[in-house]
C-alpha cells in the first residue's frame, strides 16, 4: 500500500486508482463533516461526492505544508459554505438578539439524536453553528467564510442554541444539555 504523501502525488498525476484510495481513506470522517452541514443523509452524500471532485481538481494546490487532513478538511466545508452561499440560502437577519444563551451542561442524549436536530436547524443557523461548536471558527472567520456581519454571526449561534435547547427539552422533558450547548 502507498503511503499519504505517494497516493497525493500520484492524485496530483490524476491517478484514477490513487483517487479511489484517497477516498476510501477519508470519505468516512469527510462525510460525518458533510452530514454536520447537511439538512439530511441524501444531501450529505451530495456534498461530499461534490466535495471530493473538487479535491481532486485542486489537489495540486496542496504543497505539503500542514497536515493534509486539515487540507481535506477545509476544501470540503468551503465547498459545502459555497454551495449554500450560491442558493441564496444565508439571508441576513436582525442583529438585536441577546448574548449566547447559558446552558446547563450534561453529556445524556445521543450524538444521533443531536445530529438529527442540528441538521433541522434552518440553514444560516445550522451552518454558524457547526462553525463555531465543531470547527472553533471565530465569530470573524465565520463572518467572513458566509458574507455576515459578525453581529448576525453571534445572534445566529445564539437562536441555533435557543432553538436546540428547546427541542431538547421538548423531545427528553429534560432541562439537561449536551457539552456542545
Amino acid at each position: 500500500m502507498l503511503s499519504l504523501t505517494d497516493i497525493i502525488n500520484e492524485c496530483k498525476k490524476e491517478n484514477i486508482k490513487a483517487q479511489e484510495q484517497l477516498y476510501k481513506l477519508f470519505a468516512p470522517k469527510m462525510f460525518s463533516i458533510c452530514l454536520k452541514y447537511s439538512r439530511n443523509y441524501v444531501e450529505a452524500q451530495d456534498h461530499l461526492q461534490d466535495g471530493f471532485l473538487l479535491v481532486f481538481k485542486k489537489i495540486h494546490l496542496y504543497e505539503f505544508k500542514g497536515s493534509f487532513d486539515g487540507w481535506i478538511k477545509r476544501v470540503i466545508i468551503n465547498h459545502v459554505l459555497q454551495q449554500y452561499r450560491n442558493k441564496s440560502f444565508l439571508s441576513l437577519i436582525d442583529e438585536d438578539v441577546a448574548e449566547d444563551v447559558a446552558v446547563e451542561i450534561d453529556d445524556y442524549i445521543s450524538m444521533e439524536f443531536l445530529i438529527k436536530i442540528i441538521q433541522e436547524l434552518p440553514d444560516r443557523y445550522r451552518l454558524v453553528f457547526n462553525l463555531n461548536v465543531f470547527e472553533n471558527y471565530s465569530h470573524q472567520e465565520i463572518a467572513d467564510s458566509l458574507g455576515i456581519s459578525v453581529g448576525t454571526s453571534k445572534s445566529n449561534l445564539s437562536r441555533a442554541k435557543v432553538i436546540l435547547k428547546e427541542k431538547i427539552e421538548n423531545n427528553t422533558g429534560s432541562s439537561k444539555m449536551p457539552s456542545i450547548l
